[in-house]
């Protein structure tokens, strides 16, 4: 009977017996289990890692909104838009809008309309060894096409100010009188809403500012003491928003202090490494895909990383921040208009993908930058021509024929100038607190 027992306890049946699987050939002992179970929990992590890595990248795919919309109206004028002019260089308008629908409900009344509160044209280099964003305002007297509206009505070409296209003809009519404006050819949009710029700030944990004096702007939702500190995505917007209670209160100063905090988000992203680790870059991309409104060429993942990855080692010193040349608006001081030839040359040198030098600094531009209106002395000699008359800047087409942007005596596109002026402006390498 013992021996019966021995035996089936001993068959390659039975797991907990002695048999081949659990004895060697020499010597009889137990093989040991644990290498079969670290490879079996080893391939149970791999999967579950592919797993989770295959659904982040799903949300993230389907976080990015795609506006076919403005592709399809665009395509309607592709005869009348300028043709790029330097291979592989891209420019992409960035497009801040004041909509109040939804989650921007509590920053006023949704009257079903949205204006572009910022507009930045970014030239990529083909070379991608710099990055030039130009800020253009908002209050900017400019000629407005005809465009169809979002109940498919059409409107009349009107010369008004530029952030009336975005509400007339959303991001086509921007696009169209940006072309217009500058004969620059935009090759994608990007749009983003009150609530995705908080997202992206709060994603890279705040951005460091340094303040001359505190500021308490009711409007703008804004309370903060002098010095420094880091402003989180909440007082981040404020603080872009804010303009009445900030120095001149002029809309001029308010564009130089955005471009000032976006050179110091740039900063954080690229000293804190967050392109380089996926625990801090999946958070940015998380809240920057699902905040931004794009056009089809730009409303993939592998899009928007082929995008990143082409400019991240653009180095902090080349990436750029200005406002396009203006003054204020001769028959209007609440407005603006383009400062000549300064405003043209810089049109000429993106256009033709050409080197733009940006100053930093005040110096003798602190002034202008108080009166929130540029002197024709800031871009260089070659801009003084035409200060004796203001109102040739920028013509009303209801009584001047437009020659475009950049046009010679005969309205033929000129070349370059050989001398190009400087521009005030600041780079990421500068941040707010330099």
């Amino acid at each position: 009977m013992d021996a019966e027992v021995t035996h089936s306890a001993g068959t390659p049946t039975d797991p907990e017996g002695g048999g081949p699987e659990s004895s060697t050939e020499t010597g009889g002992g137990r093989r040991p289990q644990w290498p079969r179970w670290v490879a079996l929990a080893g391939s149970v992590v791999v999967l579950a890692a592919a797993g989770v890595g295959w659904t982040a990248y799903q949300k993230l795919e389907g976080n990015i909104t795609t506006d076919t919309g403005t592709a399809a109206e665009l395509k309607r004028y592709e005869k009348q838009r300028p043709a790029p002019m330097a291979h592989d260089a891209q420019n992409i308008l960035l497009i801040g809008s004041d909509s109040r629908s939804d989650k921007n409900a509590e920053y006023g009344r949704d009257t079903g309309t949205q204006r572009s509160d910022t507009t930045i044209l970014l030239h990529l280099a083909a070379d991608r060894e710099s990055a030039t964003a130009v800020s253009i305002p908002r209050d900017l007297m400019a000629e407005v096409p005809s465009c169809r509206g979002a109940g498919g009505e059409r409107t009349r070409a009107q010369f008004t100010q530029f952030n009336t296209a975005f509400e007339l003809g959303g991001p086509a009519c921007t696009i169209r009188t940006v072309e217009n404006l500058t004969g620059i050819r935009v090759d994608h949009h990007m749009i983003v809403d009150f609530t995705g710029f908080k997202k992206m700030v709060n994603a890279v944990q705040g951005v460091e500012v340094c303040l001359k004096e505190p500021i308490n702007d009711e409007e703008a939702h804004l309370e903060l003491p002098a010095g420094r500190q880091k402003l989180d995505g909440e007082d981040a917007l404020g603080f872009v928003r804010a303009r009445y209670s900030i120095g001149n209160g002029s809309d001029t100063e308010r564009m130089d202090r955005q471009q000032q905090f976006l050179g110091s988000l740039v900063k954080k992203v690229r000293s804190n490494g967050v392109l380089l680790n996926p625990a801090r870059l999946y958070p940015l991309l998380d809240a920057a895909t699902s905040s931004v409104t794009t056009d089809a060429g730009l409303d993939s993942l592998r899009e928007l990383y082929d995008l990143v990855r082409s400019v991240r080692h653009i180095p902090t010193e080349k990436v750029q921040f200005l406002t396009v040349p203006r003054r204020a608006y001769s028959l209007n001081a609440n407005r603006d208009e383009l400062v000549q030839p300064a405003a043209s040359q810089l049109f000429n040198l993106l256009r033709n993908d050409l080197p733009v030098t940006v100053r930093t600094g005040a110096g003798k531009d602190e002034e202008a930058g108080r009166t929130g209106r540029a002197d024709e002395a800031e871009y260089g000699p070659s801009a003084m021509t035409g200060r004796e008359k203001p109102d040739a800047a920028v013509p009303n087409p209801s009584t001047s024929p437009s020659t475009g942007p950049d046009s010679g005596p005969s309205g033929e596109p000129s070349e370059p100038s050989g001398e190009s002026p400087t521009y005030r402006g600041t780079t990421a390498a500068n941040g707010m607190c330099s």
